[in-house]
């Protein structure tokens, strides 16, 4: 997909929108993204990045709205962990996959404010669920005391 998106974002995206309606029928459930992310965030940065034809993005557009309108995507939380994308760079560094080498960081900083957009900017988007936000520009091992702060309001919602 990094290689060649403009080849295989749709096929991409549309498997991702699956598996993400997939992962929203369960009764208990914790994603690292969600079907909303993946639409308002992923899909529209390879949009906006020239990435996707538009008759792609219309299908995903579309593909989108049915599974909102006709399936259970209820959510009770959204956890941003919100960090610089030179942060979420290092990290990518740090971890040293080999599916992650050459992430630039114009794709950080892009998916960056994408996310600010669709969960900060007030009135911009119509939230799915409540939001809680932890600030993960800290190093990892300054987070966990933040994770265990946030853990009860976290598993409140799931009751």
């Amino acid at each position: 997909m990094y290689k060649d998106a403009s080849r295989w974002s749709l096929a991409f995206q549309s498997y991702v929108q699956l598996t993400m309606a997939e992962g929203h029928n369960k009764s208990v459930k914790m994603m690292e993204r969600s079907l909303f992310s993946a639409r308002n965030c992923f899909v529209e940065n390879l949009y906006k990045g020239g990435l996707m034809p538009e008759v792609d993005y219309a299908i995903l557009s579309e593909f989108y709205g049915w599974i909102t309108e006709n399936e259970d995507t209820n959510i009770d939380l959204i956890v941003y962990l919100r960090a610089k994308p030179e942060v979420c760079q290092n990290r990518i560094r740090m971890r040293n996959r080999a599916e992650e080498k050459g992430v630039p960081i114009d794709y950080l900083k892009s998916l960056h404010s994408l996310h600010e957009d669709w969960l900060i900017e007030e009135n911009k988007f119509k939230l799915p669920a409540p939001l809680l936000i932890i600030d993960a520009n800290h190093d990892i091992a300054d987070l966990y005391p933040k994770f265990e702060e946030a853990k009860d309001e976290i598993f409140a919602k799931l009751s």
